[in-house]
């Protein structure tokens, strides 16, 4: 059976008094590919922030690799491998597309690795490497999507969410 990379019981999170997400559960492991449907408003945006630590949630138990998450903050779920792509892409738009992917490697200190890795971005998304000398803030909106995705890639996710 495969190693439970994440889970998440009983989650509820507010924003003010109004409680988006009320008891959600739900399990990823590897290998798996997990999808959390609903209409806008739903709280799949909230989720995915009470996992990665930038939001607080209100009650519930998140555990990645098996220990809990509770209190850590988004910076140590990268270091662990928990990465997620927020909804709008949020490329840096003054840096170039090589910058940027980068950037997403700051919580490695391996050049060789890094190196390779911007190849393999590049060989997921051939239209980057064309452009990989281009500012990002020039770049049509899937182009900065693929960027934002390409970047998130560079951390070496064991889980990558995309909002």
């Amino acid at each position: 059976m495969a190693q439970t990379l994440l889970k998440v019981s009983g989650l509820k999170v507010a924003y003010g008094g109004i409680q988006a997400v009320k008891g959600v559960d739900f399990e990823v492991r590897e290998g798996e590919l997990v999808s959390l449907i609903g209409s806008n408003g739903a709280g799949k945006t909230t989720t995915m922030k009470a996992i990665t630590g930038t939001l607080a949630a209100l009650d519930g138990h998140i555990e990645f690799l098996g220990k809990p998450i509770k209190g850590r903050g988004a910076w140590d779920m990268v270091k662990e491998g928990l990465v997620m792509v927020p909804e709008g892409r949020g490329v840096f738009t003054r840096m170039t597309i090589t910058e940027n992917l980068q950037i997403g490697a700051y919580i490695r200190n391996d050049k060789a690795g890094i190196a390779r890795d911007i190849d393999r971005v590049f060989g997921i998304f051939p239209r980057l490497k064309e452009r990989a000398t281009q500012l990002a803030g020039t770049m049509s909106g899937g182009e900065q999507q693929m960027l934002a995705m390409g970047r998130a890639l560079m951390a070496n996710p064991k889980v990558l969410l995309l909002d």
